[in-house]
């Protein structure tokens, strides 16, 4: 049985190391609830960078997959991820704005199209369809006119509110994993115990 026992011990630990990676994403964040500017800057860095490595990686396989016909739209596509990666480093700002300007955008659309479809087609989900039209026709309102101030706290407080959701999500499964391992771990026992002979037992 140890065997067993050892895999669910290295099991816990696994999921010990969701919950804790779960921690610490919802620390970040509720730290970038609190300071939206920084997360916002903060999330255009990194998307400028995760361009960046896309690029690279594209060109990689680009040159790699050199005489396919596909080699220079691999090229072309992975200039355009270098390009991209390195206007969104150097201009954070400008880029949170025309982000923040598409977002609203696509609440708008999003918004008009929910509202539009529920009174037309007046499904079972009518109310519902209706609420979710009217949220996002309202909030892509309200970051449009805000605009573009709203820049430095919309797409911030998005990438917060991943990262809360993100690591909500990882606790969970961690502490659940964690739960049904020691209830498949505290089944196993009695039957370990059932299998073992006691010495009088041996001798008779």
């Amino acid at each position: 049985m140890a065997g067993p026992m050892t895999d669910s011990r290295k099991l816990r630990r696994s999921f010990g190391g969701l919950v804790l990676l779960g921690a610490l994403l919802v620390v970040a964040g509720l730290v970038g609830l609190v300071y939206t500017g920084v997360a916002t800057l903060t999330s255009m860095i990194l998307f400028g960078w995760l361009l960046l490595v896309g690029g690279l990686v594209g060109l990689l396989h680009a040159v790699q997959a050199r005489g396919t016909p596909y080699f220079w739209l691999g090229v072309v596509v992975a200039a355009l991820n270098l390009a991209a990666g390195v206007v969104v480093i150097r201009h954070p700002h400008g880029t949170a704005e025309a982000l923040t300007m598409f977002a609203a955008l696509l609440f708008l659309t999003g918004g008009v199209f929910r509202l539009v479809g529920s009174v037309v087609v007046r499904g079972p989900q009518f109310g519902w369809t209706l609420l979710q039209g009217a949220f996002g026709l309202l909030l892509g309102l309200l970051v449009l006119f805000d605009w573009p101030h709203s820049s430095l706290y919309v797409l911030g407080c998005f990438f917060s509110l991943a990262l809360l959701f993100d690591g909500l999500g990882l606790i969970a499964i961690g502490v659940g994993g964690r739960h049904v391992v020691s209830m498949v771990t505290d089944q196993m026992r009695p039957e370990e115990g059932e299998n073992q002979m006691t010495p009088e037992e041996g001798e008779k």
